[in-house]
């Protein structure tokens, strides 16, 4: 209870559920109208997290995604390419040989991922292999088991011993947003990932439902926000899970923007996790069905 007291102190206990129901949808009624433009469509693709976490994922999986990426430049010559390729630890090296699209960085999974159900020595070191092996990015799960038990001490440093392995490498910590009973939870959890030393804070793996929701980004954001006006630390937010359509992605377009401002909609502060958003957004794009990714 320490220190979920020291962080109450410091920031205070959020807004209850209602409210935050009442205020996301508020204000996606009233501006999500300004987002919905061919520009924003293309900025939000170019915040994709282009996602491969499947048990038939194998090598040709990973060279066919990587020849996608890498002839995206040339095949649409008006839209920026995708922030990130994400796959399984056991693609890294296949990903590492491959991928040539410039800017686009190599993301993967790690710390007994989706679970996070391990040792924390196994964590350790899966995460430090991962980076030798060329990993970019490093997208880890909250132990919400712990969390949920009120062991968050233990939470905390477990991110923060994560955080000293990989070093220079971002790390986003995966709060699984739909275990998380409360707005209060959800702030609580943003607030000790990012004091731990996350990079991003990211709603969920996809895994378990629900999954990614305007409310929890609504919760996610207010928290970065605050961390940042206490701090002086941009920490990124990566919505995930269950994200398909143009509409999705406008809605949290939306909600960055008038929560954080412009700024933060860059691939350095905002991703959108997602597999099959990309094709849907190309499509709305371009005015045809495309079939790319």
């Amino acid at each position: 209870m320490e220190l979920f007291n020291k962080i109450l102190d410091a920031y205070g206990p959020g807004e209850d559920e209602r409210f935050v129901e009442l205020r996301t949808r508020e204000l996606l009624d009233k501006c999500s109208h300004k987002y919905s433009g061919t520009g924003y469509l293309k900025k939000a693709l170019s915040c994709i997290d282009l996602t491969s976490l499947n048990p038939e994922d194998n090598s040709a999986v990973a060279r066919r995604f990587c020849s996608n990426v890498n002839n995206f430049p040339s095949e649409f010559p008006d839209i920026e390419n995708v922030a990130a390729i994400c796959v399984f630890p056991a693609l890294l090296e296949e990903v590492r040989k491959n991928l040539r699209a410039p800017g686009v960085k190599i993301a993967t999974v790690g710390a007994g991922f989706p679970s996070s159900q391990t040792f924390l020595s196994v964590k350790l070191a899966e995460c430090k292999l991962l980076v030798a092996k060329g990993a970019d990015e490093i997208d880890i799960v909250l132990s919400v088991g712990r969390f949920l038990g009120g062991d968050l001490q233990y939470v905390a440093d477990e991110i923060a011993l994560i955080k000293e392995a990989i070093e220079d490498v971002h790390l986003k910590v995966i709060l699984e947003t739909g275990k998380l009973s409360s707005p209060e939870k959800i702030r609580t959890a943003s607030i000790l990932a990012m004091e731990a030393g996350a990079d991003f804070i990211k709603t969920s793996t996809g895994k378990e439902n629900p999954a990614a929701s305007p409310e929890a980004v609504y919760v996610m954001s207010k928290a970065v926000r605050d961390y940042y006006s206490v701090s002086g630390r941009q920490v990124g937010i990566k919505p995930a899970g269950g994200i398909s359509s143009s509409d999705d992605a406008v809605i949290y377009l939306t909600l960055i923007n008038e929560l954080l401002g412009e700024e933060w909609c860059q691939p350095e502060l905002f991703r959108i996790g997602a597999s099959r958003l990309a094709n849907n957004l190309i499509s709305d794009i371009t005015g045809s069905r495309i079939s790319f990714f």
